[in-house]
């Protein structure tokens, strides 16, 4: 049965974290959105010619962008599972629209901003994280490029914040917490990487439990 809140009359959703993917109607893709640092540093080792294990990568980056890409995997209609963010939007997109083509019908596609556990600890409560506000808006943004563009109003939102706020990722991300964060540890140039749109064309897809390069 459907409900006001599954998002299901639009091709392009957007909810946060597993709890706001399990909130939607089932989706053919989901394309998870964890900017800081999970989406960016698996697509950054792609871009280096290697294959990335979830769990070698969760422990390496981010437990909740793997956590959310695990739990889109398990999903009883196993949708596609992609990583997106800044850096790959338009990539994210084209493989979203490759997806498309070659099932050779209208495909609904779920965007999903990971956000942060607080305190950094599994069952902690979800908070909001700009980086993934604006990565997801990028992705989604770029889904409306090529035409793919029946948004649900969250979708549609982010996407309107991601064009107004383009110019400003380097200094939103470098001032949000956990921006912040990674730059106290000395990653302000990795937090700066990550603000570059679409410096890369890998886009990670979930193949069993490793992530490899789409290829349509």
């Amino acid at each position: 049965m459907s409900s006001p809140f599954d998002q299901s009359r639009y091709q392009v959703r957007l909810a946060w974290g597993a709890s706001g993917l399990d909130m939607l109607a089932p989706a053919d893709v989901v394309i998870v959105v964890d900017v800081l640092r999970f989406s960016t540093t698996v697509a950054a080792r792609l871009d280096a010619g290697e294959d990335v294990p979830l769990d070698a990568a969760a422990h390496a980056a981010s437990l909740n962008g793997a956590a959310v890409a695990a739990h889109a995997a398990q999903l009883a209609h196993r949708p596609v599972v992609l990583l997106g963010g800044l850096r790959n939007a338009s990539a994210a997109a084209r493989a979203a629209l490759a997806e498309q083509t070659r099932r050779g019908a209208r495909t609904s596609i779920a965007v999903i901003p990971a956000g942060e556990l607080a305190g950094r600890r599994p069952g902690a409560p979800l908070r909001f994280a700009v980086e993934d506000l604006l990565g997801a808006g990028a992705v989604v943004d770029a889904l409306g490029a090529l035409g793919i563009d029946h948004t649900a109003p969250d979708a549609a939102a982010a996407a309107e914040a991601f064009r107004g706020l383009r110019g400003a990722t380097r200094h939103l991300l470098t001032a949000s917490g956990s921006g912040q964060e990674l730059v106290e540890r000395g990653g302000r140039d990795e937090v700066l990487a990550a603000a570059e749109v679409d410096a890369s064309a890998s886009v990670p897809v979930l193949r069993g439990d490793v992530f490899r390069p789409y290829a349509d």
